[in-house]
């Protein structure tokens, strides 16, 4: 394959995805290209770059869903490549084809690849085809709502709505009763449609009980392909995780090599190229079958970096520009335990609502283990107009036990306020004897977190967060904030005192 030289790359992204983008780039020697919506113009992103340019108002469609602008800033600045993270183009078949047909690499599989695993029906029959166990469900999308029924009679209830277009919990309705199913049909493709401009929707048999495990892969433009482990993303919300783990304790050595194998086979059956990943369900008895495979770098990447040592971002730009993988499957080692916590601005206690404001506050964690990977810093605004994502806290440890209480630890050290976040829910998930168990599934939240199930405050933390507050209240007063009162606390801290209110209860 003939190499094609990346000595510029624009980041069609924002947050905490382009902030990564951008470190890897650095290290390699790489000039960088941001582009920004109006309202993300002193976001970090944009103040790390060596350019930035900006493409219009807040609304995605206007600014990082805008794909005219996005291919004219990269002619305009030269960029050699785009990168275009995960999330907005990211997994769109028409922008991977337009930057390559004006002659920019871009950093992903090609549009073939993109068709054949964006839409969730064909990628089913392409790894029926390949020999993968899927998930049985109707072999394209509904035509009507007589197919559905007649599918449901079929498989049994309850049944899995899913867009075929689309991911992330979107477009997504359990179905358990026949009267059900067009009312689910409906809202479905309105939600489909509104997140992917796309209403078709598709149905499968859903699994009770499942783990949610994925496979990280990597394959160069020369076909060769290997995997790099498995990631656990069971604790999820509304089907979107929130905490990804790995190893994944529902997997044996040999189930573990098998699921290896399979997500190879399933890269190799698209032609595919870069970094992907290869997502299952595994049911009790071991027996897994093929989700969907998304054609992107994932948010929880650095769980599998943390286990290899593999910079996967430095992977992608290697292989876009025509480098071989310099490993074979047996050169891939694995070390220690690796845990990601999705810092998102919402409210578990209020129906996970997304929380805006500005940061006044910030104050990230670290020490042995522990990386942060954040795309907002103090004075940051939170708008309505993206994803609730801050940062990903990811924390290594030599077992899980060790790798759990580190986090726990990390996520006590966060200090972050002007926006309500999840810390609490992952203290609470962290520190519930099930997952500290490693035997839970996808419905952990629903079956084990209600409003207001904050985690308790043991005797150190009581002591180590007053003095906290004391320390803080006397800096107040040092700096002349002689009114320093509990009216005037942060949100974050009233939080804190309320737990601690009541222990003294």
């Amino acid at each position: 394959m003939k190499k094609r030289p990346i000595g510029k790359i624009l980041v069609a992204n924002r947050g905490e995805i382009a902030v990564r983008i951008l470190r890897t780039c650095r290290e390699m020697g790489i000039r960088t290209v941001a582009v920004y919506s109006e309202i993300d113009r002193t976001m970090p992103h944009v103040l790390m770059a060596d350019e930035a340019y900006l493409l219009g108002p807040a609304p995605s469609r206007d600014s990082y869903l805008a794909i005219d602008k996005i291919l004219k800033v990269a002619v305009q600045s030269r960029a050699d490549a785009i990168h275009p993270g995960y999330g907005f183009l990211s997994e769109r078949e028409e922008f991977a084809r337009r930057v390559t047909e004006a002659g920019i690499v871009f950093i992903g599989p090609g549009a073939g690849a993109v068709h054949a695993m964006g839409d969730k029906t064909e990628a089913r029959k392409l790894a029926a085809s390949a020999g993968v166990p899927i998930v049985p469900g109707t072999p394209g999308p509904v035509e009507s709502g007589e197919h559905a029924e007649a599918f449901c009679r079929e498989a049994g209830f309850p049944v899995l709505i899913k867009a075929a277009a689309g991911g992330g919990g979107k477009g997504m309705r359990i179905v358990r009763e026949i009267a059900d199913i067009q009312s689910a049909l409906k809202i479905a493709a309105a939600e489909a449609l509104g997140a992917f401009g796309d209403s078709r929707l598709y149905l499968e048999k859903y699994l009770e009980s499942p783990r949610h495990v994925e496979i990280q892969v990597l394959a160069d433009l020369d076909g060769n392909t290997i995997h790099l482990g498995e990631r656990e993303c069971s604790i999820q919300r509304r089907h979107q995780k929130l905490i990804e783990e790995s190893p994944s304790s529902a997997l044996d050595d040999g189930l573990r090599r098998k699921m290896g194998e399979t997500a190879v086979s399933v890269a190799r059956a698209c032609g595919y190229a870069n970094a992907g990943t290869v997502e299952f369900l595994v049911d009790s008895t071991g027996a897994f079958y093929f989700l969907e495979m998304n054609t992107r770098l994932q948010v929880e990447h650095p769980v599998t970096e943390q286990r290899t040592g593999i910079d996967l971002v430095a992977a992608q730009i290697r292989i876009a520009g025509g480098d071989p993988l310099p490993w074979r499957q047996e050169d891939i080692s694995f070390r220690g335990h690796a845990i990601e916590c999705r810092i998102c601005a919402e409210d578990p206690d209020n129906d996970y609502l997304p929380s805006t404001g500005r940061i006044t506050h910030l104050n990230a964690p670290s020490g042995t283990g522990v990386r942060e990977d954040r795309g907002i810093e103090l004075g940051g605004e939170v708008s309505v107009y993206y994803d609730p994502l801050l940062s990903k806290l990811v924390c290594w440890g030599s077992t899980r036990d060790e790798t759990i209480r580190r986090m726990i630890r990390a996520l006590g050290e966060y200090q972050l306020q002007g926006v309500r976040t999840n810390i609490p829910l992952h203290l609470f998930v962290l520190e519930h004897p099930r997952f500290r168990s490693g035997h839970y599934d996808t419905h952990f939240l629903q079956e084990h977190f209600a409003p207001g199930k904050a985690p308790e405050f043991s005797e150190r933390e009581y002591v180590a967060a007053s003095a906290a507050l004391a320390m803080e209240r006397h800096a107040a007063s040092k700096s002349g904030d002689r009114n320093a009162k509990s009216s005037n606390v942060p949100e974050a801290d009233k939080w804190t005192m309320r737990r601690m209110d009541g222990m003294r209860g």
